[in-house]
């Protein structure tokens, strides 16, 4: 194992949006098997120094290839693509409209029936995003086109954390 392979390399999977999750998490299990500190807790402090640092590089990985939007993420970032969220929110106008529309949406919201609609369409729409994330990356490899409907796809994930606190808020 090699400290600077990419989170592909180091899980034997090959570098696309889609992934086998089952393969994941089973290349995991065996990662952290051969590489977790308790397993050198013997060994001189070198290589109790080096198990720890393995075992943290691979939790990052790990951690990175199982996220949608980190894996399409780190996708972009492989092909030199910049995410650039903190400071590149332009998006098109339907897709800001229809955020608009949700917030609005949110605000007036009254009962529980209503947000719990209202998690279903976005649901929807976010399903939606994630398998046009992996047409993108894994079909057309447009990293460029990928990175705009990552930092999308982070506005539906804030919106969904919105939608679920107002509902925990109208449980209480």
């Amino acid at each position: 194992m090699n400290l600077l392979s990419n989170d592909f390399e180091l899980f034997g999977l090959s570098p696309q949006f889609e992934v086998d999750k089952v393969a994941l998490d089973d290349r995991w299990k065996v990662l952290q098997r051969e590489a977790h500190p308790d397993r050198h807790a013997t060994a001189d402090a070198a290589t109790q120094r080096r198990a720890m640092q393995w075992s943290v590089r691979i939790n990052e990985a790990y951690q990175r290839l199982k996220d949608p939007i980190k894996r399409a993420s780190y996708l972009c970032e492989l092909q030199g693509v910049a995410i650039g969220a903190e400071n590149n929110t332009a998006m098109p106008a339907a897709f800001l409209m229809q955020q608009m529309q949700w917030r609005e949406d949110l605000e007036e919201a009254e009962s529980i029936a209503d947000l719990e609609r209202m998690a279903d369409e976005v649901s929807e729409a976010r399903r939606s995003m994630l398998e046009s994330l992996r047409t993108t990356a894994d079909d057309r490899a447009d990293f460029t086109a990928l990175a705009q409907q990552v930092r999308a796809l982070m506005f539906v994930e804030r919106f969904v954390r919105d939608v679920d606190q107002r509902l925990e808020q109208l449980g209480q």
